[in-house]
């Protein structure tokens, strides 16, 4: 193990024991455990071996990872206020999340430091074919903890279902402005003439003699 996978375990552990006290629960909180182990997924996660029992190996950890997760977001309390939404780990969450990002640096330092003819041996006895296998199923699980949890919390907070309605209602009242008004000019007549004017036309017709029309 490095420096850095030991940062990375502690720091996953720290973010659910700071919510033991209860803490403001935004998106980038969700977000952030998920951001960490994709990372962790992306730098180790060399793709996942099939053979012989290597595949149960890899899904019976992911499994695991997400019942704790699940579990974790489950006991974990959510309450909405006035000023925001509040997350409270319990202890039955903090064991739990523990249990599985703990367990797992556990068995990364025991590993590390005289484990490995054991697991050696365990992997020889139950047709795991590589180390590759354990690393797999070690992050599959890491993975598999951090989105569930993510997502139990995600929907009893509502946080992502406001954010999306926000990003949409922003959405539509960019799209849909209002036109903008057309300038009106007013109509000008024609100057009708004076009825002087048309008295002195009517006379002068009937001087000429000319009948009006039948």
């Amino acid at each position: 193990m490095t420096i850095s996978d030991y940062l990375i375990d502690i720091t996953l552990i720290g973010l659910v024991l700071v919510q033991v006290k209860s803490r403001r629960l935004t998106v980038r909180a969700l977000l952030l455990p998920i951001g960490i182990v994709a990372y962790v997924a992306f730098t180790f996660l060399k793709g996942i071996p099939t053979a012989h029992n290597d595949l149960f190996l890899v899904v019976g950890a992911a499994a695991v990872g997400g019942i704790l997760g699940g579990l974790a977001g489950r006991f974990t309390s959510v309450t909405h206020g006035s000023d925001g939404v509040f997350a409270k780990a319990g202890l039955s969450a903090a064991g739990l999340w523990i249990l599985g990002t703990g367990g797992r640096l556990a068995f990364q330092v025991w590993a590390t430091h005289g484990g490995g003819p054991a697991i050696t041996h365990f992997s020889a006895t139950h047709g795991i074919t590589s180390a590759n296998a354990w690393t797999a199923a070690l992050v599959l699980m890491a993975l598999s903890e951090v989105v569930v949890r993510t997502l139990v919390l995600a929907r009893r907070s509502g946080l992502f279902s406001e954010h999306v309605a926000r990003l949409l209602g922003s959405a539509t009242a960019t799209s849909v402005r209002p036109a903008a008004p057309v300038p009106t000019r007013p109509v000008s007549l024609a100057p009708i003439g004076s009825p002087t004017a048309v008295s002195s036309g009517l006379r002068s017709m009937m001087d000429s003699g000319d009948a009006p029309l039948s």
